[in-house]
């Protein structure tokens, strides 16, 4: 037995995590029930534990401008607000219209109103419209399409700035034998592969929640 087939992940220990991780804001709370009370897969939300990762990561990273490919209903739109730097903006792109109505009221109860623009479309349209640089890149949309997503945003991304998938755990899928027998876990399965083997970046995967892959582009 080696140290991976031992594992450290006893049951309780996201419990215990979320125990003593700070209090989640009170509008991400109700937009937390908010999201179970009225959606059909509230589990797609990204919830405290991670919510509380991607804020403290804003919060290090400082950025200037942040992109997000898949809304759902906003809560990790406001997480990674948090560390916009003053004048900062965040745009989240949803193919959904109806998020537009649902995630409106909770972007300005939590004061960002100034901050988040919600842009509702086909998001391999939209990016490539978008213009300037981005210093984050959270990416939780439809897992074939990751790969797509990442060469796009790639070369918006600025000097030393941030990619961040999320899911790419996929329920633990990615390690079962018939991973790639179905097109979501296929292609989380590739994406992972292909950022592994990508030259000029450095990436982690952290298995925080569904896992999240985190990567830097280096600088030139």
């Amino acid at each position: 037995m080696n140290e991976f087939d031992q594992g450290i992940m006893k049951p309780g220990i996201e419990k215990y995590a979320v125990d003593h991780t700070s209090a989640e804001l009170p509008v991400l709370a109700r937009l937390f029930r908010a999201t179970h009370l009225r959606t059909h897969q509230p589990q797609m939300l990204s919830g405290h534990l991670q919510g509380a990762f991607l804020q403290m990561i804003s919060h290090m990273i400082k950025p200037a401008a942040i992109l997000e490919i898949g809304t759902f209903t906003g809560y990790s739109a406001i997480c990674l607000a948090q560390g916009l730097q003053d004048g900062g903006k965040l745009i989240t792109i949803d193919c959904n219209p109806e998020m537009e109505d649902f995630t409106k009221p909770y972007f300005e109860e939590a004061g960002l109103n100034d901050k988040i623009e919600l842009i509702i479309g086909d998001a391999t349209e939209i990016i490539e419209s978008l213009h300037g640089l981005f210093d984050l890149v959270f990416i939780d949309a439809d897992k074939e399409n990751y790969i797509n997503y990442f060469k796009m945003v790639f070369p918006k991304i600025s000097p030393g700035g941030y990619i961040m998938a999320d899911n790419t755990l996929w329920y633990g899928r990615v390690i079962e034998p018939n991973a790639e027998s179905d097109r979501e876990t296929a292609g989380i399965v590739r994406f992972n592969t292909y950022v592994q083997q990508l030259e000029g970046v450095e990436n982690i995967l952290l298995p925080i929640r569904d896992g999240i892959m985190m990567v830097r582009k280096k600088p030139e």
